[in-house]
């Protein structure tokens, strides 16, 4: 059975993991990386329930470490379905490894057809919370996928119950976060119509600039804009990073904190006469503008590595 290998996957490492060194290495945290995919595709043998978004970055990753290649390699990130036996539904577990990973944290995110928005956010509210009790450098993949295969089921079992009114309710904290998205370009009408409509579909603000270069920004709850990131981001956008993110704990709306009041398409004027043809450059000084009108001129620089000059100077 599946759920007695999950049970013992760690049998493979030192007992409490690598938390020991935490100085390690890039190359020691990429080998460490590897040796979890390896186990994961032992574990996970048949196709499609290990799907990797870049088919060759293990091998980017080996030829690294052998020394063929200098560059450093792109983020291991995958999605693994997972089989829950009662009830018997499926769970998509996205992943992404960031390069110093297991010193660095895992970003997970889990989804299910079979839950409604609520019961997700509270699904991988509950995972991230188990994963943040693990130790630094300590690997953890396995572990967010036991923790699942023996927890999800009451998250859709007892749906009714997350509605009941509570007494006496307690304050609840939230992260409000705001994700600054950069792509080579946006082009595609297909494209932005997505995500136009995943922004307007999650409780969600901020703007789409399409042309070159593409910049999104995306603002709401932590839960809703890691969404809004995994949805547009699936299965295979891969010229699209994000280049800064802010987060604030609160204990309200966050109406507040919002700099946008809705989430639009940033349409700016073109450099020279490039008409609607691809290959057209987005006028950065109109969009440096737009930032100031909205308290976030710091990001330009963040955005482009290009210092804001005032207009006034």
């Amino acid at each position: 059975m599946r759920s007695s290998r999950l049970r013992n996957c760690g049998s493979s490492f030192p007992a409490g993991g690598f938390r020991g060194n935490m100085s390690a290495s890039m190359k020691e945290c990429l080998q460490l990386q590897l040796l979890e995919m390896e186990m994961l595709f032992s574990m996970f043998p048949n196709q499609g329930e290990v799907k990797l978004e870049d088919v060759n970055v293990l091998t980017h990753i080996k030829r690294y470490l052998e020394g063929t290649r200098e560059a450093l390699p792109p983020k291991i990130e995958f999605v693994i379905t997972l089989q829950i036996e009662e009830p018997k539904v499926k769970i998509d577990l996205q992943v992404t490894m960031p390069p110093s990973y297991p010193y660095a944290a895992l970003q997970l995110f889990g989804r299910s057809s079979e839950l409604d928005r609520q019961q997700q956010l509270l699904l991988n509210k509950g995972l991230t919370s188990y994963i943040g009790t693990l130790d630094p450098g300590e690997l953890c993949v396995c572990a967010a996928i036991q923790w699942l295969q023996d927890n999800s089921a009451s998250y859709f079992l007892n749906r009714k119950l997350v509605y009941e009114p509570a007494t006496q309710a307690k304050p609840v904290k939230n992260t409000f976060l705001r994700m600054w998205i950069y792509s080579h370009h946006i082009y595609q009408q297909d494209l932005r119509k997505k995500i136009l409509d995943v922004g307007k579909r999650l409780d969600v603000t901020g703007f789409c600039m399409t042309g070159k270069p593409g910049i999104i920004c995306v603002e709401g709850f932590k839960e809703h804009c890691e969404e809004f990131w995994h949805t547009i981001r699936y299965p295979n956008w891969k010229h699209i990073s994000c280049k800064h993110a802010e987060s604030v704990e609160t204990e309200g709306n966050g109406e507040d904190l919002r700099l946008f009041h809705s989430f639009e398409e940033l349409l700016l004027e073109a450099h020279g006469d490039y008409g609607l043809r691809n290959d057209y450059h987005m006028n950065l000084g109109q969009f440096l503008e737009f930032l100031k009108k909205h308290k976030s001129e710091h990001v330009f620089q963040i955005l482009f590595g290009i210092e804001s000059k005032s207009s006034d100077s």
